[in-house]
């Protein structure tokens, strides 16, 4: 039931703006004469006029949970065990969302229902009567005008503003007249315009408070901390992370019911069918503390914000998730809730655990620039990197290997150093903020931006001229902003704030594999890699030769190089491979023998590719070396993506891994280190931290908001 009501949000329709909540007071006949359609107005529970987020008082929680028990647990009529009445009434109102009817098509049909089954008793007889009872689902959401430009919110201390404090564009749309010329709406003489930008923020308090209503759902609740923890890594409750922020908040944590959240977010375009250019960005909340079986579920997601607008938010994502920082602050103090279980009244606290995202959306919620030489936020200003053949590469893992290990002193056979360094050690949280406060950044796309500037530098943004911001050699700035979540006071002892997406770093090793050895676009392997090498004076048995009877350069095969032939045979291998169902797509739409390349990869395609076909599939080919890689690159990405891992192994896991990219090293050209296959070597320290893999990737995120 749960899935109904979500689904009615996943599509931003043009709205009625307004950043006052309705009424609730409104007539039935205001209610009829509804016929402009929004598919967000269809579930429009909010607060009282004066109310910031809707109702918070115990009393009035538990009454209205005793009625929506007494509805659900009420058969349709006498004798009915297919529906209740609440679930009927949910049905009736996800069919109105997600087919458009008006409100006075749904009273036509309520009529037509309660004339035709008389014997359906106390059943609401029109949209506004059926909204009475949906209020107190607690499913409301609040509109909040924002800049276009992304530079601020209408909300708070800005509410009554109509025009940004920033860049001075104003908060209403341009109307045109009926001679076709355009004119801004008189901002005196118009109380409410059509707003340039409208975000909906789904208040949390409210729907944590729903969690603990029912009996069942608060024993789910609770799961994490009665269960044995022992050697087995299967949850984020085993990760040191959740341990360790126990340690420093013991308040909080002998409460099981405290909850731990996860935060997640993405672009999509509701509007793909249409070739349109949109990006919607949901923002999901992910309650931590339920077992394993319901966590991902995206019926247990919450949906906390709705970010419209043709282009992503990009680093003034922040400027949209104040409304929810200011909940999860009220909620670090406690709000008063009910316990179905227990029949009290306690304290709810909950927590942000860390992040979801992909890599370019962890430079939007770390302030971290993923670009360029410093572009891992693991090893930060450590980063070992350098422009090979017009690309920026990421090789150097000898770094983790042991002091004395023989790969440290073959210069040789790696880049022609010889590496002396120790891996570097992962920035804390407290010096992360302390370098953030040091970054001046101005929210918003209206500002201009120089051609070539600093990392973090916005100097001519600033109306001062002092030189804090400036970066020097000594003392780097190396972040772009100070980000939002720092406002909450546990978020910088936090020792994993940010989540790397194992699903796109897979996607993207594999990507390198393919495209390489097929020599498709993606190759990691061309001349200019070539003529590097000769610069660099390192591995000259790959260096291009000139003949004069050659128009192009000859290019010596390396260990990756694979004939026609074995290119011919390894993609037949593909087009005729039978899978179970449900283990993943048809690879034959895949595979394109003419061309001799694979297009139109998914992620699970490439997952599958990774840990279980590639590195078979290529055994009748010569490539022996790069086989050996791939056979121990699937062996590492099978035993870190189960629901379960040994906490002994994790050690092994680690050496055996670095000991992998050493040879990659040797083999590869430094091209084909990008800074995802970089990131790798950070993977199964994520784990230790953060638990299993499954609970910090995207596969979840996108097929729900997908």
């Amino acid at each position: 039931m749960n899935g109904l009501l979500r689904a009615a949000f996943k599509v931003d329709n043009s709205p009625q703006p307004t950043n006052e909540p309705q009424d609730p007071s409104l007539s039935e006949a205001d209610f009829e004469d509804e016929y402009s359609y929004d598919m967000h107005e269809e579930l429009n529970f909010d607060c009282e006029e004066d109310d910031e987020f809707p109702s918070t008082n115990t009393n009035e929680e538990e009454a209205k949970y005793k009625r929506l028990r007494e509805a659900s647990d009420e058969g349709l009529y006498e004798g009915c065990t297919t529906f209740s009445k609440l679930s009927f009434l949910l049905h009736l109102f996800h069919l109105k969302c997600m087919f458009h009817w008006f409100a006075a098509s749904f009273n036509k049909l309520l009529e037509l229902l309660l004339d035709a089954f008389p014997n359906i008793k106390e059943f609401p007889s029109s949209y506004y009567e059926g909204m009475k009872i949906m209020n107190d689902l607690g499913l409301g959401y609040e509109k909040i005008h924002a800049c276009p430009n992304d530079c601020m919110l209408y909300w708070g201390e800005f509410a009554e503003k109509t025009d940004c404090h920033i860049c001075h564009t104003s908060r209403w749309k341009n109307v045109k007249e009926k001679e076709g010329d355009v004119r801004e709406k008189d901002k005196e003489a118009c109380k409410k315009g059509v707003a340039a930008k409208v975000m909906r923020y789904f208040p949390l308090i409210p729907r944590l408070k729903r969690i603990y209503m029912s009996s069942k759902t608060t024993e789910d609740m609770r799961w994490h901390f009665d269960r044995k923890d022992g050697n087995i890594i299967s949850h984020p409750a085993d990760g040191e992370a959740w341990k360790l922020f126990d340690k420093r908040y013991e308040e909080f944590a002998k409460d099981p019911r405290s909850v731990r959240l996860g935060l997640a977010s993405d672009g999509f375009n509701p509007y793909r069918l249409m070739n349109t250019s949109y990006s919607t960005w949901p923002v999901i909340l992910i309650p931590y503390n339920l077992p394993l079986w319901l966590c991902m579920k995206s019926t247990s997601f919450i949906l906390s914000l709705l970010i419209p607008g043709k282009q992503g938010p990009g680093m003034n994502i922040d400027v949209y998730i104040q409304p929810l920082i200011h909940e999860l602050k009220l909620l670090w103090e406690g709000v008063d809730a009910f316990d179905a279980h227990s029949g009290k009244n306690f304290k709810m606290r909950a927590a942000l655990h860390s992040t979801i995202n992909d890599f370019p959306v962890y430079a939007m919620l770390s302030g971290w620039s993923t670009r360029g030489y410093k572009a891992c936020p693991s090893c930060a200003d450590s980063t070992y990197a350098y422009s090979f053949g017009g690309k920026v590469v990421y090789p150097g893992c000898r770094k983790w290997l042991p002091i004395d290990h023989p790969y440290r002193s073959q210069a040789n056979l790696f880049d022609g150093t010889e590496e002396h360094g120790l891996a570097p050690v992962r920035v804390s949280g407290s010096e992360v903020l302390k370098q953030q406060e040091r970054v001046k950044y101005v929210f918003g796309k209206s500002k201009v931006v120089p051609k070539k500037r600093g990392r973090l530098e916005d100097d001519e943004l600033d109306d001062d001229d002092n030189d804090d911001n400036d970066e020097d050699e000594s003392n780097p700035v190396l972040w772009k902003k100070k980000i939002k979540l720092f406002e909450l006071e546990y978020w910088e002892h936090n020792p994993l704030r940010h989540n790397l997406d194992v699903m796109h770093i897979e996607k993207n090793v594999c990507d390198n594999f393919s495209g390489t050895l097929l020599d498709m676009s993606k190759s990691r392997d061309d001349k200019n890699a070539r003529l590097a090498l000769k610069k660099l004076n390192i591995k000259p048995h790959l260096w291009p030769q000139s003949h004069p009877s050659r128009v192009n350069d000859y290019l010596p095969p390396a260990a990756y190089t694979v004939s026609k032939e074995d290119k011919e045979r390894f993609l037949k291998v593909l087009q005729n491979l039978k899978v179970p169902d449900g283990y993943g797509s048809n690879l034959q739409r895949c595979v394109n023998l003419k061309q001799r390349k694979l297009i139109n990869l998914k992620s699970h395609d490439n997952h599958m590719l990774m840990q279980d076909i590639l590195h078979v599939a290529l055994r009748a080919s010569n490539a022996t070396k790069v086989i050996d890689v791939l056979d121990e690159l699937s062996y590492f990405f099978k035993k870190i993506c189960p629901t379960s891992i040994e906490k002994s192994e994790l050690d092994t896991f680690q050496s055996n891994l670095v000991l992998t990219l050493c040879k990659m090293e040797k083999e590869f050209l430094p091209t084909f280190f990008t800074i995802m296959v970089h990131l790798l070597i950070h993977l199964v320290d994520e784990v230790k931290l953060g638990g299993p893999v499954h609970y910090r990737w995207m596969y979840p995120i996108e097929r729900s908001i997908s």
